[in-house]
């Protein structure tokens, strides 16, 4: 077991205080330690059910077995029994996943928002009342009761010849505050001597600048850097004290360190971004392209008059190939990305011939920085 000095104490609890919040306030650039990292622990929770909603236009499940069986077992709970092999009509019904997510600290009797989802062939679930339904977790324990009307955005409108029209999507709706937490998830957030932060992206010189700013604060050997993501923090063992603690340190403000050079490139969307310390090795570029359009043209063909045949249509294809001026560029060494992507505006062209530019210099070593194309 860890023991915690006098000293190291008194400085611990001045800072459960609220005190010394000015250090770092004038920072460029800074942030919070909250909006770069999480405490561990500190987590939500996925519950999902299954469950069905009725009060349909109409526009609920046709016969399926799956939702007939949960009908019936439905009715049977209420004491109403059912034939064996009777036919049920439910096309005011529809069978639905429902997940919700159980946020950290919260408490039995505390509600939270569902999202309801038709897994069958309802067409919509507007209008629709979602009967009470149990929400699982990961280890099969209910965790909350769903139940209420559905708020749908959605549409969905059919012809009787077969068209129809929707307007987003009309078989997810939300209920706000639509199931009650029954059990509550326990947090490891009071045990132990120490609370750990993990930053939201991997970078060993933030996790140092991290641990620096926190022991620059409070004092030396208080934040231990355990690793690329994590900086493990000694804290108070008294709850009230360690969540006073936590709420001055998660406001300090320091400088991350930046990132390492990356090229982001959407090959389906033709977005590129480039970071800010990307360089260009010594190199000339030159590119040119090459245009090929094939056009399908169809021809009719008519016989003369009284005479024998037929009306055919005869395809007509025609081919076009136009290639551009190349154009070169010449770099010295030292020159970033954002040189290249200038001169390659300047000459009108396309994202996807930056595409084949980038690939082609990080195939020849001449770019400093990861391609990472997605």
């Amino acid at each position: 077991m860890l023991f915690i000095s006098k000293k190291k104490h008194s400085i611990i609890l001045s800072l459960s205080l609220g005190v010394l919040f000015t250090l770092f306030a004038n920072v460029a650039d800074a942030a919070r330690i909250k909006d770069l990292a999480s405490v561990q622990g500190v987590r939500s929770n996925q519950l999902i059910g299954y469950g069905l909603v009725v009060g349909l236009p109409g526009t609920g499940e046709k016969s399926s077995k799956f939702t007939e069986q949960a009908f019936a077992t439905m009715l049977r709970n209420f004491g109403i029994n059912t034939e064996q092999g009777q036919a049920l009509k439910i096309k005011n019904v529809a069978p639905v996943a429902i997940t919700a997510e159980l946020k950290p600290f919260t408490k039995r009797g505390q509600k939270i928002d569902i999202t309801v989802s038709a897994i069958g062939e309802a067409k919509s679930l507007r209008g629709g009342q979602l009967l009470q339904s149990f929400l699982k977790g990961v280890d099969g324990e209910v965790y909350a009761l769903a139940q209420g009307s559905l708020v749908v955005g959605g549409l969905g409108a059919e012809g009787a010849d077969g068209s129809k029209v929707v307007i987003n999507t009309p078989t997810v709706g939300r209920i706000s505050n639509g199931a009650i937490v029954e059990r509550e998830v326990a947090s490891p957030f009071s045990q132990g001597d120490y609370i750990t932060f993990n930053l939201y992206e991997s970078d060993f010189s933030t996790s140092k600048i991290l641990a620096d700013t926190i022991n620059n604060l409070v004092g030396p050997n208080t934040a231990t850097m355990v690793d690329a993501t994590s900086v493990k923090v000694l804290a108070p063992r008294n709850i009230s004290q360690r969540v006073s603690y936590l709420a001055t340190l998660e406001n300090l403000e320091f400088e991350p360190a930046r990132a390492s050079a990356k090229i982001i490139v959407n090959s389906r969307t033709g977005t590129i971004v480039v970071g800010q310390d990307v360089r260009l090795l010594p190199t000339a570029i030159t590119h040119g392209g090459i245009s090929v359009t094939i056009g399908e043209n169809a021809d009719v063909t008519q016989p003369n008059p009284f005479a024998p045949g037929e009306t055919a249509v005869v395809p007509n294809t025609t081919i076009n190939i136009t290639q551009e001026d190349s154009r070169m560029f010449k770099f010295d060494p030292g020159v970033s990305l954002n040189d290249l992507v200038r001169a390659v505006n300047e000459v009108g062209l396309a994202p996807g011939d930056l595409m084949a530019i980038l690939e082609a210099l990080k195939q020849a070593g001449a770019l400093q920085g990861q391609l990472i194309i997605i």
